[in-house]
This record gives structure tokens, sequence and C-alpha cells, in this order.
């Protein structure tokens, strides 16, 4: 299923993985040993996102942070972007970035 997100224009690799940190599977131009270290990473960023998130929501005092709905880190090439426990590596110069987050929503309901 997480395939088809490879069909998108510079999305170069998507892994999945579960909440316990295990990878699942994982698609594209990576070897098999980067593609679980990014699945890695996603989990590690993930619950710290969700820690900033559950902060603003509690200093704020402002409804609307939690959960959040994914995350993006950006580089002056690539950007790194998940929702849920997907994870998807997109060249900045060949892809948009609200349609791979849209995408890795979609997929991610399933």
């Amino acid at each position: 299923m997480i395939k088809r997100l490879l069909v998108l224009d510079g999305v170069m690799a998507v892994a999945k993985f579960r909440d316990d940190g295990e990878f699942v599977e994982g698609y594209g131009m990576m070897p098999d040993e980067e593609l679980h270290r990014l699945a890695h990473f996603a989990l590690d960023y993930k619950r710290m996102v969700q820690g900033n998130a559950d902060q603003l929501a509690m200093f704020g005092q402002i409804n609307g942070w939690t959960p959040p709905g994914g995350w993006i880190v950006r580089g002056p090439a690539m950007s790194v972007c998940s929702v849920s426990n997907l994870v998807a590596v997109v060249n900045n110069g060949e892809g948009s970035l609200t349609e791979v987050m849209r995408e890795l929503k979609e997929v991610a309901s399933y």
C-alpha cells in the first residue's frame, strides 16, 4: 500500500514503522539499512513533536495543538515528511510537500 507514494513527484523513499519502533516495510532509492534508520529517526522525531505539542497545549492554553497531524524537516535539497507511522524522503526540487503530506495522511488512514 505505501508503495503508491513512490509515484508522487520527488518521493525518493518511504517507510512504515510500528509504535514500538519496529520497522514494518520500506521502498525506494535507499538501501534497506538506511530505510530502517529512517524509520527509527521518524519514530524518535514523532515522539519529540508530540512532546512539544503537549507543552504548547498545556502552557499556551490554546486548543488544537494535539495531536499533531505530522511533521516536516526541510533541508536545502531534501525533506523528510511524516504522518502517523509513515515517513517519506522528498527531493525539494521535484515534489510538492503539501501533496506528499496529503497522500501520507490518506495512506496512514488505511
